[in-house]
Order: structure tokens, then sequence, then C-alpha cells
């Protein structure tokens, strides 16, 4: 489905009165007035933007209670136990409280579930061993637990304390834990409600070590460990994909410095295999396509213990060690998923009934279930339809779900609709999971594509592409991107800024890159401008631009890439369109 262009206004007085009163470019200017930051006020808040701005630990709802919990445990020996989620996220905040507890001289250890067979969450079987093991331990949830009803229930009967710490959406009901920590429960006044796992874990190691402290200021070694922490809570918050505003901008800015500057012995060994580790600063992208996915890899395959321990040891050969395996998984992960994603459009493809219907429920005994969720993401950009792919199981013949969506349509909230059909589901409005039983999928898909049609009150989805401002390619100077990198980090909700050209010409042909062909890299020409542009994930445009004779409008991202210590500005093409003779 084309996406429709959509340009910002602008009021050329109020740009030239930014532009001049800030000392900032027209094209700064303009950006900046296209997101809402129209004063110069604004825009200094958001540009200089500091450290102290963060919001004080003890906001967060339950995290004191938590905290004075987790001490009186530490000085009475007893056994703390993290439980943490497999994904990236839960893996960062269980390193992250693992390093603060052990800090604390703590008796602390962590387990993570396997994703293939306990599922995501707190699991009855886990919490049940985890008890018969040491009755008066202290388990605590990291990135997950909010929907574990029935497990708190159990952990409540056990008579097995239980601190739930989380950030996705809660049900009617709230877990019977000791205590519950959420930035967003009922009632709650905390200023931010966007934090991921990770930094919720951070905020958590932040007021035990105020506490430690003189109660508001942490000890000097206690203040070098939350900064290194830091970089962790910013791993996970640019992985988990949750909006970059607020203070989420604030932990990804300041913690991304981190990770370089403060290293564990695993993120040095991961930095190197990532050819990173001369980097001055990273960017988020580094993270995103670079470190995130190999530590993904590792619960995406059955084997996030192996990403924790990573994280934690401090033995430098067992870290490169560990780098390399996690590489080789994401390495395997890759292939899998275009096996599946391959597999997927076929199935679409014998299916020509769906081509009207809102959304796509697409079903296989053949998938793993470890990384449907990056196969769905994709199917759904490439049909422009909220999805959800399934990997049955053919033995329990029940079946793994994971969603994405399009457009702005609340997955979460179709999923809820259709609940009767489902085992369990969880998640938020962009990506979800579930549980169901394979002979109720038909009638799943019947009731999920109806909640979406609810959704769309009859009409279908339109693929909105907000462009900041009309340029030319020589506009797209390297001095002109490194200014418009002070608006980053960038990334889910403060994207890179989007331009859009018109009257482009190809230079070279089209050309397919990557394993698998899965990329497309161009070659564009405007007035005596030679530039290159990459588009990621869509080798498929290259036959149809080839195929193109006159001119064409293009809109894009631009980025400086670096390569083997030269530098140029790249265009990260997002759309385009041929335009008539």
């Amino acid at each position: 489905m084309a996406k429709i262009w959509r340009f910002s206004r602008h009021d050329e007085q109020q740009v030239r009165s930014l532009s001049a009163g800030l000392r900032i470019s027209p094209l700064m200017a303009q950006v900046l007035i296209a997101r809402g930051y129209e004063s110069s006020s604004q825009v200094q808040e958001f540009l200089e933007a500091k450290l102290v701005d963060m919001h004080q630990p003890e906001l967060v709802p339950g995290l004191n209670e938590a905290a004075n919990r987790i001490l009186a445990a530490v000085e009475n020996g007893r056994r703390i136990t993290i439980y943490g989620d497999y994904d990236a996220d839960g893996v960062c905040a269980t390193s992250i409280l693992w390093h603060c507890l052990k800090l604390l001289g703590a008796n602390v250890d962590y387990y993570i579930p396997s994703r293939l067979e306990e599922g995501y969450g707190l699991n009855k079987g886990s919490i049940q061993e985890l008890h018969e093991a040491d009755p008066e331990r202290l388990l605590i949830s990291v990135d997950c637990g909010i929907t574990s009803i029935e497990e708190a229930n159990l952990a409540k009967e056990l008579g097995l304390e239980l601190i739930i710490t989380d950030h996705h959406q809660f049900c009617d009901e709230l877990p019977a834990a000791a205590v519950v920590v959420h930035p967003r429960l009922p009632g709650s006044e905390y200023p931010f409600g966007d934090l991921c796992g990770a930094a919720v874990a951070f905020k958590l190691a932040w007021r035990l070590c105020q506490l430690k402290g003189d109660g508001q200021k942490a000890t000097p070694r206690m203040r070098e460990f939350l900064l290194s922490a830091m970089g962790l809570a910013a791993l996970a918050t640019i992985t988990d994909v949750v909006p970059l505003h607020g203070e989420n901008r604030l932990l990804v800015r300041f913690g991304l410095p981190a990770l370089t500057e403060r290293p564990g012995c695993g993120m040095k060994a991961l930095l190197t295999l990532c050819e990173l580790q001369e980097k001055k600063l990273l960017e988020a992208d580094d993270v995103a396509f670079n470190i995130g996915p190999r530590i993904n890899a590792a619960g995406r395959l059955g084997q996030a213990r192996l990403a924790v321990e990573l994280l934690t040891t401090e033995n430098p050969v067992r870290a490169r060690e560990l780098a390399v395996y996690l590489n080789e998984m994401n390495e395997m992960r890759k292939k899998v998923e275009r096996k599946i994603l391959k597999h997927a459009k076929e199935i679409v493809d014998e299916n020509p009934e769906w081509e009207s219907a809102p959304a796509l429920v697409i079903a296989s005994t053949e998938w793993h279930p470890g990384v449907i969720g990056i196969v769905a993401a994709r199917v759904a950009e490439q049909y422009s339809k909220p999805t959800i792919l399934i990997a049955i199981n053919e033995t329990t013949k029940v079946g793994q779900g994971s969603g994405r969506t399009v457009a702005n349509l609340n997955l979460h909230k179709a999923l809820t609709g259709a609940e009767e059909y489902l085992i369990t589901c969880g998640g938020h409005e962009a990506a979800a999971g579930l549980k169901i039983e394979e002979d109720k999928i038909d009638d799943f898909r019947a009731a999920f594509c109806n909640q979406i049609q609810k959704q769309l009150q009859g009409d279908l989805p339109e693929e909105e592409l907000w462009i900041d401002a009309e340029v030319r390619l020589a506009d797209c100077t390297y001095n002109a991107v490194r200014e418009l990198d002070r608006l980053g980090p960038f990334g889910e909700r403060n994207p890179r800024p989007t331009f859009a050209a018109t009257r482009v010409e190809l230079a070279e042909p089209p050309r397919k890159m990557g394993a698998g062909e899965r990329h497309l890299s161009l070659t564009l020409h405007q007035h005596g401008k030679r530039i290159k542009a990459i588009a990621f994930g869509r080798g498929d445009w290259a036959d149809e631009i080839a195929r193109t004779n006159g001119r064409l409008s293009v809109s894009f991202a631009v980025s400086i890439n670096s390569f083997r210590g030269q530098s140029s500005v790249q265009l990260l093409l997002k759309d385009w369109k041929a335009e008539e003779a």
C-alpha cells in the first residue's frame, strides 16, 4: 500500500526568528518547529536537557517499599533471586539489579525462564521449584510479572515473598505480590510512564544506592556503578523500542557514552566483535542494529541465561567465548527469519481471500516460536496490515503467536476483544504475544479481524509518512547532518528528521545487497549532486525503481556512514514515487 506523504507546514518568519535567535540553520529550525518546539526556551530545554532532570526514583509507585524490603533481606543474609525476562530488556534489567545487589554484599542469583518451554512471565512450576529449594528466599521479577495473577497467588499461598517490577500493560486485577513496582499503576502521579523494564530496575538500583549512602546521595563507588548501569538501561530502552522522549531520551543520551567509557568485560567483548570498540560515541543505531540483536538472539533461541552471564562475568576469556557464541546464534536467527518470511508470504499468496481482510493471522507447524515476532513486523510492513504469526507445536497442538501492528491500530485492544479463543495474551499497542489451541485459530482469525475492522470504522488503514521539510540533495551536507544529530538520540517517537526531494535521477542502476538480497543500494543525482542511499529490507524495490525511466521523488532520513576511517553522508530511503514525465 502506498504511503501518504504529509508535509509539515512552516511559517517562514518563525523559522527565520528561531534560526537567528539560537544561531541554528534554517533547516534545523524547520525540523524543530515541525516537532512542536516553537520557542527558544522550548528548544533550549530539549537540546540542553541535563541528567539532573531525571525524576527521583522514590516517585515510582511501590519502589520505596521494594527497596526497603530488599535491603532488609540483604542485611538478614537471605537469598535473593532475580526472575528476569528473556529479551534484551529483561537481560539488561537482570544484569543491572544483579550488579547492584552484589555491590551491596547480597546473596543473589538469577533465574531466566526458557522462552520455548516456559513462555513469557512468571511460571508456576518455576515458583514451586524456587520455593522448595529455599522457602526463605526473596523473589524479584524484572520486566515481567504484572499479568501473572495466578502465579503471584501461588507465591502468596506458599509464603514466598515476591516483588514484581514491570512496565507492561496490566490487567483489571493486579497481582497479589508483596510489592508491585510499576510507573503507571492506577492512581500513580509518576511524571513519566514509558520506562522500559531495565529502566525500572535502574530506578530501583538507584534508590538502593541512595539508601545505602546518606539516604539521598550514593557513595562514590555506587555512583560509579550507577553511571555504568545507565549504559545497560540505555541499551534496553533502545532495543525495547519504547518512546525516546522525556526520561527515556535522557537515559539514552547519557547512557550511550557509558557503554564505551565504563563497559564491563562482556560489553567490551561485544563491542570488539561488532567492530565498535574504537568508536568514541555510540549512536542509538549501533545498539539497535548491532549490539541489541545479538543479546536478543540468545533469548529467541532459548539461551537468554548466557546473555546475562555475558553482561555479568568478570572473566575476559569467558566474555569473549560468550560474545562469539551469541554472534553465531544471531547469524542462525537471521537465517531462520528469512526462511519463515518466505514461507509466510507463500501462505498469504495461497489465500487470495485474505487480500481484503483488515489483518493477517498466519500459522504453521514449521516455524521457530522465538523469531516470529521480527518476521511478523516485516509481514505487517509489507502488507500494511496488523499481523500475527503463530508457531504451532505439533505435539501439544498449541501455538505461540507474536503480533505487530501498523497505522496506530491497537493490537492489545484487538487481542483483548478476541481473547475468548486464546489461552493467554499480553503485550501493548504495537506488539503482543499469545497462546492458542490449533483448532481455535480460524475462529480467532475471524474475531481478530473483526476487532481491527471496528477500529478502522470501515476504512482501510492509511500509512502516513510525515515529512519535516522539502530539501535539495545539496542541502544534505556533513555539517548539516551533524547539527541535526543534536536532536537525537533517535528512535521510537523521536525519529531522524524525514525529508523529501523531487526531480531526483538515478546515477546508477539500483542494486540489491546483503544476505538474501534483502537491502537496496542506490546512487542518486540532482543538480550536480551525487549521493548514496540505502533502504534496509527493501530489496524488492530494486526492480520497480529500475523500470522507472523518469525522475523520482524520494523521502529519506540522513546519517553519517563511517567505514574504515572514512565518513560520508548517506540517505536512509523511506519511500519513493515515480514522477510523471
